[in-house]
C-alpha cells in the first residue's frame, strides 16, 4: 500500500495546468458512493486529482488509486478498502472502475462493510453502473463529465469568470447578456478556435498534436469502451470504424439503414446496436422526433458528438451549416433535451423551435427562435448562437 501512498502524494504535489470544472459544485458530497463518467480525454483524472486538492489537500484519510496498476491483479478491492479503512481512510478514490473485473458487487460490498467510507470512482461512458447492476441502484450516484462548454474555454483564454445561465434565462434576457459578455471580451474572436479544438482540455498543452490525440482516444473507446464493454468481439472492429467514418462524411447523418448494413456487410439490427454503442460512449448524438434510442428505433438524423470530433475523423466534411448544428445540439443537449422538428432545426423541451444559421438566420415564425452564428448581439427572438455556449 505505501507504494500507493506515494504515487497518491506525488499527484497532488505535482500541480499541472486545468481548468477548475464546476461539475466539483453540483456533487452531492455526502454520498458515499459517486461516479464520475466521461469520454477519454475530457479530464477524468485531472478532475480526480482536482478533488483530491480541493476537498482532501494533505488528507491521509484519502487515497487515490488506479486500478490499471498491476497491484489489483492480486488484490481485491474489498481487501484493499478493508486495510484502508482499519488505518484510518476515510475516502478511497479509485480511477477507472471498468478495468476491474466484479466492481459493482465489491462496490456494494464496501458500502455495507465500512459504513464511514467514500468511494469516488471514474469510468467510461459507455459503463452501466446502475442500469445493469441493481446492487447499486439506490446507493451510487452518477455524474457526467462533459467536454468545455464554450464558456468554461472562453473564461480560460480571456482570464476572465463568466457565469453560466440557464436556457430561461438566455431566451429571455439574451440582449443584455450578450451585452454584459461583449462589453469584457470579444466572443467571436475565440469562438472557431474553440469549435476545432477547444472541447477537449489537452488543448491546454498539446494544441500543435491536437487532431493526433482526439483521434487515439478514439480509436481507443472504440478499441476498448465500445467492444470490451458490450463484449464485443475486436474482429468486428473494422465495421465499426467504417460506420463512423460513414457518419462522420455525411453529418448530419439520416440512416438508411439497410444501405449502411450492405456497406458495413453487417445485419440491420447490428448497425442499430452499434449507432446506440456509440452514442453511449460519446461519440455521436442522435435525434429522434418522438421517443429515444432506448426504443430501438431509426433515428432521424445522427450527428457527430461535437464540432472538435469533425475535424478529427473527416476534416473534408467541416462546413459552417454542420459545425452550428453540431454545436447547438452538443451544448443545449448536456442539460435538455432536444429533438428534431418538421418545422426547425431543433426541438427543446417539447416547446422551444430552433433554426441555426449565419448571422442573417431568423425564426422560422411567431414565437420560435433563431441562434444566428457570426453576430455579437441578438435582436427579438433571435439570439446569437455563440451565446448557447453559457448554459454549462
Amino acid at each position: 500500500m505505501q507504494n500507493l501512498i506515494n504515487i497518491h502524494n506525488v499527484l497532488q504535489e505535482n500541480t499541472m495546468p486545468s481548468i477548475r470544472r464546476e461539475l466539483m459544485d453540483e456533487i452531492d458530497w455526502t454520498q458515499r458512493i459517486i461516479g464520475i463518467k466521461g469520454f477519454r480525454g475530457v479530464g477524468k483524472t485531472t478532475f480526480l486529482i482536482d478533488i483530491i486538492k480541493e476537498r482532501f489537500l494533505n488528507d491521509k484519510s484519502c487515497l487515490y488509486v488506479n486500478l490499471n496498476n498491476f497491484y489489483f491483479t492480486k488484490r481485491k478491492i474489498i481487501s484493499f478498502a478493508d486495510e484502508f479503512y482499519k488505518t484510518g481512510g476515510k475516502t478511497l478514490i479509485l480511477e477507472q472502475i471498468h478495468k476491474y473485473p466484479g466492481w459493482a458487487s465489491e462496490l456494494k460490498s464496501c458500502y455495507d462493510n465500512f459504513p464511514e467510507l467514500q468511494i469516488i470512482f471514474s469510468a467510461s461512458p459507455v459503463l452501466r453502473v446502475i442500469e445493469t447492476n441493481d446492487e447499486l441502484k439506490d446507493i451510487a450516484n452518477v455524474y457526467h463529465l462533459e467536454g468545455l462548454s464554450f464558456r468554461e474555454y472562453l473564461n480560460y483564454q480571456s482570464n476572465l469568470k463568466f457565469r453560466r445561465y440557464s436556457l430561461q434565462e438566455i431566451l429571455t434576457d439574451h440582449i443584455q447578456i450578450a451585452r454584459e459578455i461583449t462589453q469584457e471580451v470579444k466572443p467571436l474572436a475565440y469562438f472557431n478556435d474553440y469549435l476545432k479544438d477547444g472541447y477537449y482540455p489537452y488543448f491546454i498543452e498539446n494544441k500543435g498534436f491536437y487532431n493526433e490525440t482526439l483521434l487515439k482516444h478514439i480509436n481507443l473507446a472504440l478499441e476498448i469502451d465500445v467492444t470490451y464493454l458490450n463484449q464485443i468481439d475486436l474482429q468486428y472492429l473494422p465495421k465499426l470504424r467504417k460506420l463512423l467514418q460513414i457518419i462522420a462524411s455525411q453529418v448530419p447523418f439520416s440512416p438508411n439503414v439497410s444501405k449502411i448494413s450492405s456497406d458495413v456487410q453487417t445485419s440491420r439490427a447490428t448497425i442499430m446496436n452499434y449507432l446506440r454503442y456509440m452514442k453511449n460512449a460519446r461519440i455521436i448524438n442522435m435525434l429522434f422526433s418522438n421517443g429515444n434510442e432506448e426504443d430501438i428505433k431509426k433515428p432521424d438524423l445522427v450527428y457527430l458528438h461535437n464540432t472538435n470530433l469533425i475535424y478529427a475523423i473527416d476534416p473534408e466534411n467541416v462546413n459552417s451549416k454542420i459545425l452550428r448544428r453540431t454545436f447547438f445540439y452538443n451544448q443545449v443537449g448536456y442539460q435538455h433535451e432536444v429533438k428534431s422538428s418538421e418545422k426547425t432545426d431543433f426541438k427543446v423541451d417539447e416547446k422551444y423551435q430552433f433554426n441555426i444559421g449565419g448571422k442573417y438566420c431568423t425564426p422560422a415564425e411567431d414565437g420560435f427562435y433563431a441562434a444566428a452564428d457570426m453576430i455579437e448581439i441578438g435582436n427579438k427572438n433571435t439570439i446569437p448562437l455563440w451565446l448557447f455556449g453559457f448554459l454549462y
